[in-house]
């Protein structure tokens, strides 16, 4: 590696290479310099008198060394000391060059270190390409993404693999195969350095990789435009962003709290024209509010059912057996979204290969994520090399589901040797623990560990809850606590008690370790609570999380007493998942009688699709599967659609069970869908042919005209009972009007129509008041 040189960037060493006449004329140009650079003067009558030492000391004290230096340098030129100039471009090469060999050495150090499965190295090299294309064009100066003060977010959910694609992104670019005109330097910050600093300057935040924390400032900002700053776990950080303009700086020699640097470098007060890559869990507009901006571009890790197969196949030597696989977990939307990150995703080919093996294929009785993670824990502890004998499996299943409850309880996800130590697990347990992958070394501190993922350690902390161990605080509460993140969500640990209460689940615990989890507590307690929720339909906003835990459960006389209790369930739906478990549950609440839906981003096409992706097809099944309780339950007499997104197709399934001759559905609302008059169409053949229904809600759509006369039509047909019609805040015209008055004659059932919100002006008014008064008319309220 080249060393740095101090004599070439010592500012005194170049004006001593002048000559008088030369330095003199130096500083009849340090007069204008300011000017030009927007910069501050310094007094002539300081400058006159200032020999050379002064004169090095006076531009240090005056101005950041890269203005200096970019001062300097455009000097130098203009009295021709092109020798000089030559200078600092070999010190600016050289020190680039440095930069990268101590960014290659850092995180080829981090990739040696890094113990994932290696199937997941080999995956991600198949992968990486394209994200690296799409980091190479957005990033490019020249094409028509890139703005000034760029920022590219990549986005995925925990264990998505972002980390490891910004390893790899930082290899190619020392090897100089993306990025190699575009950046200079690259500035790594992890959530967890952030926020460890109280105080900091941009010049020691540049320094922290360089040796000795001496890095050549005036270079790495000399162009800031060839400066990138990576920021990891945007969502990790603990402070806010909504900092006072008047409090951000500009200094780059200055200490201020972490928040101020970190926005002023965001807002750009400070390295103008850089970029950032900054990876989160959460989309960036939740976080950074005011300073995400329109010209940002966002990258999406989406595990697609064609990536997810392809790890299937690199995973499984033998294709069969990997179709196999991949087509059982297809079959289940809870199996898919655990394979949606690569970690879980080997944790379920691994347990289904394992599961291949003892019985010839896959056990189709093998239906949740508690059944996987059961088995993959049981196959780890008591079945791979160096495991304990069988009376120690109990103690180490103990001891390892206490790490991970109190882990939770102290939001701690990695552990120092001396956490191990104090829950009494030993050093060749530890060891055999990371051999199988159960623990695993922190990528950025080697003396902490952590579960291979989180879910590992919320079952490992459902199983603490259910084992009779002692409650006990194991790691002391007044030392500072090193935390990544904070752990403020215990619903995961939930759904998983809820599948531990599974009796063929329970038996791979119970029969592999000796041990006794407490059920039936568990069962009669969760019995009571939610028999009490139930008669308080206020206390749940939805009864999707509930439905995951039951579905985990998948005891069918425990999962149809609970849903026993409630009468009305109300769901959001935001993906298959969603749409699966809401379905199993309700089928079997035979007391239903109100259903409330809010159904987004599930139906919702790119308009780039030419046809429908595999998710998407199953997206209409499980919705089909859904819209036929309106016909199966016979209690269900109340069905409210709102704020949500349809298709075409998904309309039309809602409509058809609407129509169905078993549907007993009297109240349907569909408000604030956004459908247009083409919906209208379905819902007038839903009128027509369902004799239950009396009332229909459709306020807040932009029905038109023609949607207005689909509906009458419907509305004048001798089969129709409706009794109220809404139509509130539906833009409805004067022509809407006119056509609505022939429905009061005609209508015989119709007893009440709102039409509060519709800005309608006086000549549809007088319509209306027309038909009121007609004899014909039994509207006996309208508003």
């Amino acid at each position: 590696m080249a060393e740095l040189s101090s004599a070439d960037s010592d500012l005194l060493w170049h004006l001593k290479k002048l000559k008088n006449k030369e330095f003199q004329s130096v500083k009849e140009h340090l007069i204008q310099a300011p000017l030009e650079f927007g910069l501050p003067e310094i007094p002539w009558l300081q400058l006159r008198k200032a020999q050379r030492e002064d004169l090095g000391k006076m531009l240090t004290a005056h101005y950041e060394a890269q203005i200096t230096w970019n001062m300097m340098f455009s000097i130098f030129q203009k009295i021709n000391r092109q020798d000089l100039c030559m200078k600092i471009e070999a010190r600016r090469t050289r020190n680039k060059e440095i930069h990268k060999d101590l960014m290659h050495e850092k995180f080829l150090l981090q990739w040696e270190k890094c113990i994932y499965p290696n199937i997941n190295d080999e995956f991600y090299n198949g992968i990486a390409s394209g994200i690296h294309r799409l980091f190479e064009m957005a990033f490019d100066p020249k094409g028509n993404m890139r703005a000034d003060n760029f920022n590219v977010f990549l986005v995925g959910e925990r264990a998505s693999g972002k980390t490891m694609l910004i390893k790899m992104a930082m290899l190619q670019w020392v090897k100089g195969d993306i990025w190699k005109d575009t950046f200079s330097y690259i500035v790594h910050l992890t959530s967890r350095e952030v926020n460890q600093m109280a105080h900091s300057s941009l010049v020691e935040l540049l320094s922290k990789d360089w040796p000795n924390g001496q890095a050549p400032v005036e270079d790495i900002l000399s162009d800031s435009k060839k400066l990138l700053f990576i920021l990891e776990d945007l969502d990790n950080i603990k402070f806010a962003f909504n900092i006072a303009e008047s409090a951000l700086c500009s200094d780059s020699r200055k200490q201020v709290p972490a928040s101020v640097l970190l926005v002023s470098l965001l807002k750009r007060k400070m390295a103008p024209s850089s970029s950032f890559l900054i990876s989160t869990r959460t989309e960036p507009q939740v976080i950074l509010d005011s300073l995400a901006k329109q010209t940002d571009y966002s990258i999406t890790l989406n595990f697609s059912d064609e990536i997810r197969q392809k790890y299937f196949t690199l995973f499984f030597e033998d294709k069969g057996r990997a179709m196999t696989a991949f087509k059982f977990i297809q079959d289940n939307e809870i199996l898919v979204a655990l394979c949606s990150v690569p970690i879980s995703c080997w944790i379920a080919c691994t347990t289904l290969n394992q599961q291949m093996y003892k019985v010839g294929d896959v056990n189709f009785t093998f239906r949740t994520s508690t059944d996987t993670h059961a088995h993959f824990l049981t196959n780890a502890l008591t079945s791979g090399a160096g495991m304990p004998t069988v009376g120690h499996h109990l103690i180490l299943l103990e001891r390892l589901s206490l790490l991970a409850l109190e882990g939770l309880f102290q939001d701690m996800l990695e552990f120092s040797h001396q956490d191990l130590r104090t829950i009494g697990l030993t050093e060749s347990e530890v060891s055999m623990l990371k051999t199988t992958k159960i623990l695993m070394w922190t990528n950025h501190l080697e003396d902490r560990c952590t579960f291979i993922h989180l879910h590992v350690q919320e079952f490992c902390a459902a199983i603490a809850y259910m084992m009779p161990l002692t409650a006990s605080q194991i790691f002391p509460t007044n030392r500072e606590l090193e935390r990544r993140a904070e752990y403020n969500d215990f619903s995961p640990v939930m759904t998983f008690i809820f599948g531990l209460l599974n009796e063929k689940t329970r038996d791979i615990l119970e029969t592999s370790f000796g041990c006794q989890l407490s059920s039936e507590v568990h069962r009669r307690y969760l019995l009571e609570r939610m028999e009490n929720l139930a008669s308080n339909p206020e206390a749940m906003e939805h009864h999707v999380p509930l439905f995951y835990c039951l579905f985990e459960n998948q005891e069918e006389e425990f999962v149809k007493q609970i849903m026993g209790f409630f009468v009305e369930a109300a769901i959001l739906i935001r993906d298959n998942k969603d749409l699966m478990v809401s379905s199993y549950c309700l089928k079997r609440c035979r007391p239903l009688e109100k259903l409330r839906l809010c159904i987004q981003y599930v139906f919702v096409k790119s308009k780039f699709d030419m046809k429908l992706t595999s998710s998407q097809m199953r997206s209409l099944i499980h919705w089909k599967d859904l819209c036929s309780l309106l016909h199966t339950k016979e209690n269900l007499r109340e069905l409210e659609v709102c704020n949500s997104e349809f298709d075409d197709t998904s309309e039309r399934i809602l409509c058809k069970a609407l129509e169905h001759p078993n549907c007993q559905l009297q109240t349907f609302s569909l408000s604030g869908c956004f459908f247009t008059s083409f919906v209208c169409r379905d819902i007038a053949s839903a009128i027509t042919t369902n004799q239950y229904l009396r009332s229909l809600e459709l306020g807040s759509n932009n029905i038109g005209d023609g949607g207005v006369e689909l509906l009458s039509n419907a509305l004048k047909h001798p089969n129709c009972k409706l009794e109220n019609l809404g139509l509130e805040e539906c833009r409805l015209t004067s022509n809407c009007c006119e056509t609505l008055v022939s429905v009061l004659i005609k209508n015989k059932s119709l007893k009440k129509l709102n039409l509060l919100g519709n800005k309608l002006d006086e000549k549809g008014i007088v319509k209306l008041l027309q038909g009121l008064g007609h004899p014909d008319c039994m509207l006996q309220t309208i508003g």
